[in-house]
């Protein structure tokens, strides 16, 4: 005997509540998924990468910048290459999921559930977030067979590691929703995210740029990104951990303001 209680009733809305977790849920998994099935391009190629930069910087500086921030070169710059291919990715995966729907038309399949932009930015830029952090994590194992990493504070590596992958998510959406052709992108990538990542101390300690290069640095928020990461494992930062911490989370609150308000207006994704 069938005991369903809406046997016989006609269809109807389905409730969601005040958010729609289980849109939002199967967004964020959507875009997991995503870059789960080409993994070997997603994350085992980045640690490839990774590993010829510190091969590369370890050649060419390593005798003239012996230790920097009180430890060997090497251990300076480790922290800094892991953490730039976790933004990177994140980056990558954000603003390619978007530019790829609208330039193929399938942008639609976003945009018609029931999901709120505010919904929509938390599932799209967590998905960011996880490849960011998958890349991280591969790549720190697989660089501490060369280089010792020590880890010095926990709180600060975890904290710039979620909210410096989740500036590059935000801000791959933003480029995503602004693109309308890839060539639009790659001037994103080329003009913004590509100056402010060598700029930003990964390869070099601030303390020795000259004096307006430095002020340009400490304007960089993505310098300060990588200085907590970072003092995460060596126990030393070129800048305030307290002031970074505070421009990281502000920006943060603002890139997911704007991305948040652009697919909530459908900018440049409804016709």
């Amino acid at each position: 005997m069938n005991n369903d209680p809406t046997r016989g009733l006609p269809p109807c809305p389905r409730r969601y509540g005040a958010v729609n977790w289980l849109g939002t849920w199967t967004l964020f998994m959507k875009e997991v998924r995503r870059f789960l099935k080409v993994h070997f391009q997603t994350i085992t190629a980045p640690v490839v990468t990774t590993l010829l930069f510190l091969a590369v910087f370890t050649l060419a500086l390593g005798p003239v910048a012996a230790r920097v921030g009180g430890v060997d070169f090497t251990e300076f710059l480790a922290p800094g290459l892991v953490m730039m291919a976790m933004v990177q990715n994140s980056f990558a995966n954000t603003s390619s999921s978007l530019i790829i729907a609208k330039v193929q038309g399938n942008i639609v399949d976003m945009l018609m559930p029931p999901l709120t932009g505010a919904e929509m930015t938390v599932a799209i830029a967590a998905g960011g977030v996880a490849r960011g952090l998958a890349v991280g994590l591969v790549v720190a194992l697989t660089m501490a067979l060369f280089v010792p990493m020590h880890i010095h504070s926990p709180g600060l590596i975890v904290f710039h590691a979620v909210m410096g992958s989740l500036m590059l998510s935000l801000l791959g959406m933003i480029g995503g929703i602004w693109a309308d052709k890839f060539d639009h992108m790659a001037a994103v990538t080329n003009f913004v995210v590509t100056p402010l990542s060598f700029l930003s101390g990964t390869f070099y300690s601030i303390e020795r740029l000259p004096e307006h290069f430095h002020a340009f640095a400490l304007a960089n928020p993505f310098f300060y990104m990588i200085d907590g990461f970072r003092a995460g494992f060596i126990g030393h930062s070129d800048g305030s951990l307290a002031v970074g911490i505070a421009v990281v989370t502000l920006t943060d609150l603002v890139l997911g303001l704007v991305t948040w308000k652009m697919l909530d207006s459908g900018y440049k994704l409804r016709s």
